[in-house]
């Protein structure tokens, strides 16, 4: 008799549903997995053993094998550990066999017996629900898988308590969701003294969801203004946030259960290697881009970060995925990101300060940011100057909107922008519309055509450019509220092109 019960594998963010076969044959006492296992799932069943002795429940002196089908994918990780565990148990009718087969179960064993957390059970609770079934998992990721409200979750702290539960002794009470994670405090944009134009620009790459690079000097608030971003974006919605926390499951990076609402904000280092922002690693793991899915990713010093590292920024951010390829694995993560970057003029850094001359001026400033591909510079929507801020305006009093005030109207503009966009696919911002779409809500009036092609010509600007400029439009004219683009939001867009970056690359 072959008893079944199912359990998943990992591919990206999405678990494919896997058949625990177990079978008890005459012959020599032996326990062995089949079905492509790695090191920690052949180990899985001394695991089992351990636990099985600690409760008193002795293997049967036959040959028991264990089939993990479909046999020609991979299984890779220590939540195998449960699985195996209940086929051996329904082989010798702990738990009905009829019952095993109802279960998706996934969880790592201690010695003792304890079911331990692993990554992963949002997605393993998906696939339990497309299939009709049960999760069962450990108790720690309970709150997390219970989010997907199709699927009953068994959340247990040890086998015992499986046992008593399907016997009916005591059986386990289905887990609930686990509490919205609320978000921190933020700093608020009136720290930033002075520079009202970045915060303008700030508030324009919120609204619409632009690529922003901010260029200036040591010490202008370059950092501060992007460490003030996630306080004016408005929160994910609910299928942004399921999502979003898909990702970090698979990364293991979700705690006690608690999804949070805030969009991400990843901050890497510039030492951060291509597999620590792209992917890879065992088992492809998502990277910093999809770890930022829905979110903010900033790249501060972005011309100190390695070369290949930047090159593979370009191609995510025109379709909104990548695709992890390794020797043994091919993964696919979706990583829709806001790129925010900020960068010295030089590498000395005072290229464009007045008080502190730079002696090689403009080559430090050519060679410092020629490191940024002409193809890169070009995606980023708009590109700012910050100009340096002295210590005398320090004193002066905070101007300008508060961060809860601007987030306010970012928020209005993002309720508009879901209406426009609530038929057209996955595109939720102005930032990404294209072709017909743009056309269609973001065609210039007369005089805003007359000056864009005039800037066009003059500047060289490429067909991706000129593309960006009317987005960038397009927001600022819904910061309007304006139903058409018109030249003054044309004036405005056109600006954020022009600047010290483009006429040193």
């Amino acid at each position: 008799m072959v008893t079944k019960t199912y359990t998943v594998a990992f591919e990206g963010v999405t678990a494919r549903q896997v058949e625990v076969q177990c079978t008890l044959a005459a012959g020599l006492p032996a326990f062995s997995v089949v079905g492509l296992p790695d090191k920690a799932v052949s180990e899985a069943k001394e695991r089992v053993r351990a636990t099985l002795e600690t409760l008193a429940i002795a293997l049967p002196s036959k040959k028991i094998t264990i089939n993990l089908s479909p046999a020609d994918l991979p299984k890779e990780g220590s939540h195998f550990d449960l699985p195996i565990a209940i086929a051996l148990l329904a082989a010798i009718d702990a738990i009905p066999p009829d019952t095993a087969e109802g279960i998706v179960s996934l969880g790592e064993l201690s010695l003792d017996g304890r079911i331990v957390e692993v990554s992963g059970a949002l997605p393993a609770a998906m696939t339990a629900a497309e299939e009709g079934r049960t999760l069962l998992c450990a108790a720690a990721s309970g709150p997390e898988a219970a989010w997907v409200g199709d699927c009953p979750v068994i959340a247990a702290k040890d086998v015992a308590a499986i046992l008593r539960h399907f016997s009916g002794q005591a059986p386990i009470e289905p887990s609930r969701a686990g509490e919205v994670i609320q978000s921190a405090q933020h700093k608020c944009l009136r720290d930033v003294r002075g520079q009202e134009r970045a915060k303008r620009a700030l508030e324009i790459a919120a609204a619409g969801g632009h690529h922003l690079f901010l260029v200036g000097t040591p010490g202008s608030g370059k950092s501060m203004l992007a460490e003030r971003l996630p306080g004016i974006l408005p929160p994910m919605t609910p299928s942004e946030a399921l999502e979003t926390s898909m990702i970090h499951s698979v990364a293991g990076q979700i705690k006690e259960g608690g999804i949070s609402r805030e969009r991400p904000f990843q901050t890497p280092h510039h030492t951060a290697s291509m597999a620590a922002i792209a992917g890879g690693g065992k088992g492809a793991k998502p990277g910093q881009m999809s770890l930022a899915h829905n979110g903010v990713l900033f790249l501060d010093e972005l011309p100190e970060f390695p070369r290949n590292v930047l090159e593979t920024l370009r191609q995510p951010i025109e379709t909104g995925h990548i695709m992890v390829s390794r020797a043994n694995a091919h993964v696919s993560y979706p990583c829709r990101f806001m790129l925010v970057a900020a960068a010295n003029p030089c590498r000395c850094g005072y290229l464009t300060d007045p008080e502190q001359a730079c002696a090689r001026v403009p080559k430090c400033g050519q060679d410092y940011l020629g490191k940024v591909s002409g193809p890169l510079m070009d995606r980023f929507d708009m590109r700012l100057e910050v100009p340096p801020v002295g210590y005398q305006d320090l004193d002066l009093p905070a101007t300008g909107d508060t961060s809860a005030t601007i987030a306010e109207r970012v928020a209005a503009v993002r309720a508009v922008q879901t209406v426009r966009y609530e038929n057209q696919g996955t595109v939720r911002t102005n930032a990404e519309c294209s072709g017909e779409i743009l056309a269609q809500c973001a065609t210039p009036d007369a005089e805003g055509r007359d000056l864009l092609h005039r800037f066009a010509e003059k500047m060289g600007l490429s067909a991706r450019g000129y593309h960006r400029v009317l987005r960038v439009a397009r927001t600022i004219a819904d910061l309007d509220h304006s139903d058409c683009v018109r030249r003054p939001h044309i004036a405005e867009a056109v600006s954020y092109r022009l600047s010290l970056t483009r006429e040193m690359s």
